[in-house]
């Protein structure tokens, strides 16, 4: 998973490297502690269950059956 953090750096020549590291320091914890929670997955479906709707509409199905083939059987 690619870091999305934005890379923080003080561009100022009044502040020590002290001052910089803290208050890069500061912003890097409050994105942390404001960072909105990750959603949720959604759960899989179940490849049986999806081989039974598709043969119950008599439909062919979209991409890989629920096997991992390309071609569907029969």
């Amino acid at each position: 998973m690619p870091n999305r953090r934005p890379q923080l750096q003080i561009v100022a020549p009044a502040a020590s490297p002290e001052e910089a590291a803290a208050v890069v320091a500061a912003m890097e914890r409050f994105l942390r502690d404001t960072a909105p929670v990750p959603a949720p997955t959604a759960p899989r479906p179940n490849p049986w269950q999806r081989a039974a709707l598709l043969e119950g509409v008599g439909r062919e199905p979209d991409g890989l059956t629920p096997w991992g083939d390309g071609h569907p059987w029969g």
